[in-house]
C-alpha cells in the first residue's frame, strides 16, 4: 500500500491524479500494472487470506505472459511485482525489472526478505529497481513467529542490513529501502521498538499500514477487532507520537497509512457520500494474478472469497485493451458509479484505513 506523499514530488502517487472519466469507459490506458509474479509464498501469515485457501493454482507468472502484458502498456508509469506471493521466490525478477526500466516505469515490490541473499539483491538492485519494501511486521523474534508463522525474523534482519552495507559500500541510493508493521491491535504496542530495529539494520523509512480486512467472511486474523480503523484508544495513538518522535530524532522518514487521509484511497463514512464513489482504481489500475487473471485491484484477493466474483478477464487470451474497457470491466465501473457497487468495493474505502 502506497503511504501520503506529494504527487508532484514522486511518481507512485500517480493515482491521486483525477483521471478523465465520464461513465463505466476509461478513456486512457492503465498507468500502473499490479503484475503478481507468483501467488507461491514460504509464509503463512496470519493476515494473508493465501494461508488459509488456495485462490488459484501455485504459479509464477511465465515470461511470456509478463512481457505479453508489459508491452501492450508502452505509457505504464508505475509497477508493482507483488500479489499475494513472495516475488524474490521468482527467477526471472531481475529480467522483469529490467524489462520495466527499459520503458520508463518505475517499478517496486514488497518483499518479506527471507531469501534477500547478497546474489538476489544484487541482481534486483543491478535491473534499476527503484524500491524495495520489506514487510517485517514486528519488532521481535516472538512477535514474528505468531503472525509469520515462522522463525525467521534474525535471518531477515541480517539479510537487510548485509543489503543495506553493500548498497551503501557501492554507492547506491537505489533501490529505496524501507520497513512495514500491519497496524494490529496486537502489535501497535511494538511499534517505536520496530522504529529502532529498522535504524540498527540501516533502514531509512518506516511506514505502519493498514490491515485489510472485511466484516463478512473474514479470513483468518484480517478481521475488524484485529484493526486500528475507529479503535483507535489512547494508549495506540500514544504509540504513533512516540514512534514519529523517535523517528525524527533517528533522522527516519516515517508514516502512518490513514493517519493522513489519501483521497479515493482511504476515506471515511460519511453520512452524504458513499465513499467507494471516490475509488479512482478502476481507471487507472489493472492487477493480473500469476495465472493471467485480470482483477479491478490489490485488495480484491481479500475481500470475497472466490475470485470468480471480480475476475474481469483472462490475459493470457484476450488482449489487454479488448480486456480493459470490455464488458465485465465497464459494468465494473458502473456499479462503482452507482447506488449499488460491486460487493467486493461497498466498504473498501473505509474497512482498510487505520
Amino acid at each position: 500500500m502506497t503511504h501520503a506523499v506529494a504527487l508532484a514530488t514522486d511518481p507512485r502517487r500517480y493515482h491521486d491524479a483525477a483521471p478523465a472519466r465520464v461513465g463505466s469507459r476509461a478513456e486512457a490506458p492503465p498507468v500502473c500494472l499490479y503484475l503478481e509474479v507468483t501467488n507461491r509464498c514460504n509464509l503463512l501469515c496470519t493476515t494473508c487470506p493465501r494461508t488459509y485457501e488456495e485462490l488459484e493454482p501455485p504459479a509464477d507468472m511465465s515470461w511470456e505472459l509478463f512481457t505479453r502484458i508489459v508491452d501492450q502498456v508502452p505509457g505504464v508509469q508505475r509497477a508493482v511485482l507483488h500479489g499475494v506471493g513472495e516475488p524474490m521466490l521468482v527467477k526471472d525478477l531481475p529480467r522483469m525489472v529490467r524489462h520495466l526500466k527499459e520503458r520508463g516505469a518505475y517499478v517496486l515490490f514488497n518483499t518479506n526478505g527471507t531469501v534477500l541473499t547478497e546474489k538476489r539483491g544484487r541482481a534486483v538492485m543491478e535491473a534499476g529497481l527503484d524500491e524495495l519494501r520489506v514487510s517485517l511486521d514486528a519488532a521481535s523474534a516472538a512477535s514474528y513467529r505468531a503472525i509469520r508463522g515462522k522463525d525467521y525474523f534474525g535471518r531477515i534482519l541480517r539479510n537487510v542490513r548485509a543489503f543495506r552495507e553493500l548498497q551503501v559500500r557501492e554507492g547506491r541510493e537505489r533501490p529505496r529501502v524501507s520497513a512495514w508493521l500491519t497496524g494490529l491491535k496486537e502489535t501497535i504496542h511494538e511499534l517505536p521498538a520496530f522504529v529502532r530495529v529498522a535504524a540498527e539494520i540501516g533502514v531509512g523509512e518506516v511506514h505502519l499500514q493498514r490491515l485489510v480486512f472485511f466484516e463478512d467472511a473474514a479470513t483468518g486474523l484480517a478481521r475488524p477487532d484485529q484493526a486500528l480503523y475507529e479503535r483507535m484508544t489512547r494508549e495506540d495513538a500514544a504509540m504513533l507520537e512516540e514512534a514519529a518522535a523517535l523517528a525524527a530524532s533517528l533522522g527516519l522518514i516515517f508514516s502512518a497509512s490513514g493517519a493522513a487521509s489519501e483521497p479515493g484511497l482511504s476515506v471515511r463514512r460519511t453520512e452524504d457520500k458513499a465513499s467507494w464513489s471516490l475509488c479512482r482504481r478502476p481507471w487507472t489500475v489493472m492487477y493480473v494474478t500469476a495465472n493471467g487473471r485480470a482483477l479491478p485491484c490489490c485488495i480484491a484477493p481479500f475481500s470475497q472469497r472466490g475470485y470468480e466474483n471480480y475476475t474481469l478477464g483472462d490475459a493470457t487470451r484476450d488482449e489487454l485493451r479488448a480486456i480493459w474497457n470490455g464488458p465485465a470491466y465497464r459494468d465494473f465501473r458502473a456499479a462503482l458509479l452507482s447506488d449499488e457497487p460491486p460487493r467486493a468495493c461497498a466498504g473498501c474505502g473505509l474497512r482498510w484505513s487505520l
